[in-house]
């Protein structure tokens, strides 16, 4: 179903190798204010390329992108190739270390109705608007987004395994995330790759406005270089990871409220219409709790910390025409209840409301309520693959910042050009011949 091809990456030169750390930038929304500052006071990291700062940033990364290629700065490889990338980590309280398996490729960036690759959240206009002036710019990718696919026999491992036994690159990220980079050129295994996720339906875990600006400069350079039949600006990166692996992890993204008018008493009032509310003793250490309950909820205002469960007639007697696959999801209930409900603030308005944040950090919600700058904090738990999947092949969609895979894919070890001389190559190579094909070899 989906198509992907190897791609000739540009990376950083080979005098750059023991300064990756340095150089690399995670996702621009991951990461906190002073962490971005820090990267930005390096002139040859990334995020230059990822997003640009400053006064004109799209000319800004036009001129970068030329200067580092003049300068030998980022250099590409001579052949195509398929990138493992394996990310070593422990989730906190763990002793033994996890290995989330994968590797990056170009894949088509199909239109949504294609049905070819399914995503779960809707996008922001002027935040798609940003990446295609950004792609237009710069014609290059400086980091993947991150889809999934399903594999019960895990076929490409035995691959992955090998090639990572040679690694181009090992860093450790900025959470401590243990990064290892390795490249097969080997055609035929290549090969069993393109093969294998030609059969399948990728679900898009991580950057929908990324993957979205792509398919936006894809359809605008319909009717370009008709000569040829692969094109650069058909193509987007890609990290590419077994849905059914053991290893892939979703955490939670907390909701914070700012600027709240309503008294905090009418406020719990109002809670315990819909939600069974038990005090909890210590509001540090609600981030510890274990919500085995679905459509159940921490929160944090004021100094007081509190148990939310939601009484499901009161939910059920909205009458919200939910597909199966939505009515589950605890941000569902959450979102309708307490901000559309409660608060008075309607679906449509949420996702640019400036008074709803997301924040994964528990202890940052536990600092923006105490500060008084966050009026309170609901403290969520993670969404299951399995619903992951489900929402994503019903063709719902959930609230916006509803997953949080960990270990994000890290920008700048590896960049994807779409500038159709960087890109061209006889990518019929690393495809299945047909019978005809082969007949024609042969004589």
């Amino acid at each position: 179903m989906a198509e992907i091809l190897p791609l000739r990456a540009w990376r950083y030169a080979e005098k750059f190798s023991s300064k990756l750390e340095e150089l690399t930038a995670p996702l621009f929304d991951v990461v906190s204010e002073k962490q971005r500052e820090q990267l930005y006071q390096n002139p040859l990291n990334s995020i230059h390329l990822s997003v640009p700062k400053g006064p004109e940033p799209i000319e800004r990364v036009k001129n970068t992108v030329l200067e580092w290629k003049k300068e030998g700065i980022i250099s590409q490889d001579m052949l195509p190739g398929i990138y493992v990338y394996y990310q070593y980590f422990r989730l906190p309280g763990e002793h033994d270390e996890r290995c989330r398996k994968g590797f990056i490729a170009q894949i088509k960036a199909y239109n949504w109705d294609e049905k070819q690759i399914l995503r779960h959240e809707n996008t922001i206009v002027s935040a798609v608007n940003d990446r295609v002036d950004l792609l237009k710019a710069s014609k290059i990718q400086a980091s993947p987004t991150h889809g999934l696919y399903e594999d019960e026999e895990f076929q490409l491992e035995k691959y992955m395994d090998a090639a990572i036994e040679s690694p181009l690159y090992e860093l450790e990220d900025y959470q401590g995330v243990r990064e290892v980079l390795a490249v097969i050129h080997d055609a035929e295994v290549i090969q069993k790759f393109l093969n294998l996720i030609q059969k399948k339906q990728i679900i898009l875990a991580d950057g929908h406005h990324r993957l979205e600006g792509a398919i936006s400069y894809r359809n605008s350079m319909n009717g370009e270089f008709q000569d040829k039949k692969w094109k650069a600006h058909d193509y987007h990166l890609m990290y590419l990871t077994n849905a059914l692996a053991n290893d892939l992890k979703i955490l939670p993204t907390h909701r914070l409220f700012y600027d709240m008018e309503i008294e905090q008493s009418t406020l719990m009032n109002k809670l315990e219409d819909w939600f069974l509310v038990k005090k909890f003793p210590d509001p540090d250490e609600l981030g510890n709790y274990a919500f085995h309950k679905s459509h159940t909820y921490g929160l944090v205002i004021g100094e007081e910390s509190y148990f939310l469960e939601l009484k499901e007639e009161k939910f059920e007697n909205l009458n919200l025409n939910l597909a199966p696959a939505l009515k589950n999801l605890d941000l569902v209930a959450l979102h309708e209840v307490l901000f559309n409900q409660i608060l008075g603030i309607p679906s449509e308005e949420q996702r640019k409301s400036p008074k709803i944040a997301y924040e994964r950090n528990f202890a940052r919600c536990i600092r923006e309520v105490r500060s008084g700058k966050a009026t309170f904090a609901l403290i969520t738990r993670e969404l299951e693959m399995e619903q992951v999947l489900e929402v994503c092949k019903s063709g719902e969609m959930m609230p916006q910042k509803s997953t949080y895979f960990y270990p994000k894919a890290l920008g700048g070890l590896i960049f994807a050009s779409i500038d159709q001389d960087e890109f061209d190559y006889e990518y019929d190579a690393f495809f299945e011949k047909t019978e005809g094909q082969k007949a024609h070899l042969s004589i």
